[in-house]
Parts: structure tokens; sequence; C-alpha cells
């Protein structure tokens, strides 16, 4: 029986920093069957196209995460992605780059250093008191519900498809991005470990630290592994008003301010919000916005704020859900 092909072009990112001044894209047109995975593409094109086509690969089971790349500026894991499904969803041209243009060293192959710096930053291991013997006659174990809790967390296999998907790490260098954040958060919440609030000092600072995710939820959409950074990011922000950790500046404020608006009127007022987090300086700072979010509509005048018909339900999930306050509130 003839299998179903459908042709599909793929604009392919090309680059070698020896030898280019600057990258080029070069197109192959391929008929493609339905079980066809984008790896499968890439080897297609290396052994029938172009034997200098350089990428990473290895394990071809989605634990290794080598074969990190994008399509379509889409973060994906290469051995895991179907190719018509791609297809479908961005037509017959697909678009395939490094995860990061900006460290490609060849074609699809980039420098990882940012990553695992950043990653390493938060010390992502066990750190004990406890003597560890050479012979131990039991294992250090943890309740179930624990391990539960940080097991998600232990899914991620470092492919770095979460860290070049997120726009905070694109626009800021020094953010240590969702994936080394995750990990913080699997050894803060392990019982076992001793270096809670020391990580949690790396992680306060306004620049790397979990104050400067966006809440833009592309982390949990690219991730392979539906480790879900952002809800260990969350985490960490409760983790650190339970220990009394959050600094008074315009992130913590920033978050404490959403919850005030919420409360108060079940919908986030955007210019209390901005007041409350940057004083009346930073509402003055911010009126050209102010002006403009205004006039579409997005903002309205402080005494037309409206309140939820569901306040008072709204108001008890609030209090519910707040585990820990800021000081001063």
């Amino acid at each position: 029986m003839k299998l179903e092909t459908r042709e599909i072009t793929f604009k392919v990112f090309r680059f070698n920093i020896e030898t280019d001044s600057e990258p080029r894209y070069e197109s192959y047109t391929l008929e493609v069957i339905q079980s066809e995975l984008v790896l499968d593409i890439l080897n297609r094109i290396k052994w029938e196209k172009d034997g200098s086509f350089s990428y990473r690969r290895s394990c071809r089971h989605g634990i290794c995460g080598a074969c990190a790349v994008k399509v379509n500026s889409r973060s994906i894991i290469a051995c895991k992605t179907n190719v018509l499904e791609l297809a479908n969803l961005f037509g017959d041209e697909l678009i395939i780059e490094p995860s990061n243009i900006s460290k490609a060293i060849k074609d699809l192959i980039i420098d990882k250093q940012d990553f695992w710096e950043k990653y390493n930053v938060v010390k992502p291991y066990l750190i004990t008191d406890k003597e560890i013997e050479a012979y131990p006659k039991k294992e250090n174990l943890i309740s179930a519900e624990v391990a539960e809790e940080v097991d998600e967390a232990d899914h991620c296999i470092q492919c770095g498809v979460c860290y070049y998907a997120c726009p905070a790490v694109e626009v800021n260098e020094k953010y240590i991005g969702p994936a080394g954040l995750a990990k913080a958060f699997r050894f803060n919440f392990d019982v076992r470990d001793n270096a809670k609030r020391e990580r949690l000092e790396t992680l306060n600072d306004i620049g790397p630290g979990i104050w400067d995710c966006v809440k833009c939820f592309e982390c949990a959409e690219a991730c392979p592994k539906d480790v879900n950074p952002i809800k260990k990011i969350t985490a960490l922000h409760t983790q650190t008003f339970e220990e009394e950790m959050a600094r008074d500046n315009v992130a913590v404020k920033h978050a404490v301010g959403f919850k005030h608006s919420i409360k108060k009127h079940g919908f986030l007022d955007e210019g209390e919000l901005v007041r409350y987090s940057e004083g009346n300086i930073g509402v003055i700072k911010h009126i050209p916005e102010a002006i403009g979010m205004f006039k579409k509509g997005k903002i309205v005048m402080p005494w037309n704020m409206p309140k939820s018909k569901n306040l008072d339900e709204i108001k008890k999930l609030v209090e519910s859900c707040s585990s820990a306050k800021f000081k001063g509130e």
C-alpha cells in the first residue's frame, strides 16, 4: 500500500561562525509521510541534500534534549514533533532555526553556555548538613506527598526549550530563566535540603530572579515534559513571602498590588496597580501609556472602576489562597 505523502518546503537556517559573516536560509522541498518527525527531516536533509548541514541529536526518545530547535519560531524537540502536525498549523512552508539565532555556532547548533551558567546559579543539587555515610544502611526517604510535589520538576531534561522560548530571557540577559527556576523549586521544596533561604536570596534579586517572570506561560506551552515551570516560579514567589524574605521593591509590590486590586474590585485596576507598585511619581512617568490605554478602552478612570457582581465570593477565594502576607499588609 502506498503511503500518503505531502510536499513540504523547509527553509533552513545556515551559518558557520568560522567562515560566514552573516546567516542565510536554504530551501529544501521534500515529500513527507504521516509518521515523519522533524528529526527525520533534519536527517534527510543531511543524508540526501547536504552532508555539511549540522545539528545536534542523540537519544531520539525525547529524554536528552539535544535536538531542541525552533520551527516557525515555535520551540520544539525535533525527535518528538510530527512534521505534518506543524504543517497543518503553519502551512506547507516550515522555517527551521536554532533555538537562539544569536548563539548559533554552525547551522542549528548553538552555544548553550549562558543556559548552563544560569542553571548552575541556583545550585541544582541537594545541599544538606546531614553527614553522608560511606555505606549507608538505609535510604534517606521522604513522604509520598513530598515526593509527588517535587517529582514533576525532576522530569526536566535540561533541553533549554522553555529557556529559549521565554521572552524575558530574550530581553534580559541576567534572567535565570524558567529551567533554572524550576530546578530551584525542585530542591527548595525537598525537605532534605538545607539551602532554601540561600537560594531564595539569589532568586530575590530583580534582574536574574523570580520577579522578572512576565507570566506569559510560554515556558509551560513549550516544555516537552510538562514540567510547567511557571507553576514552580509562582510557588517560589509564595515561599519567599512565607520565609518573610520578600523585599520592599517594585516587583514585590506589583505582585501584592495585583492581589489587592482583585480583592477590592474583582478585576485588575491597571492604574491603581501602577500607583501601588511605583508610587505617584511612577504614575506620572506612565501617563503617555495610560492615555493610549484609555483611548483603547484598556483602562477606566478610578471613579468608573467597575466591581464584579461576585465580589464577595472573590474576596473569600483571595483570603483562602493567601498562605502568606507581605510585611505591612
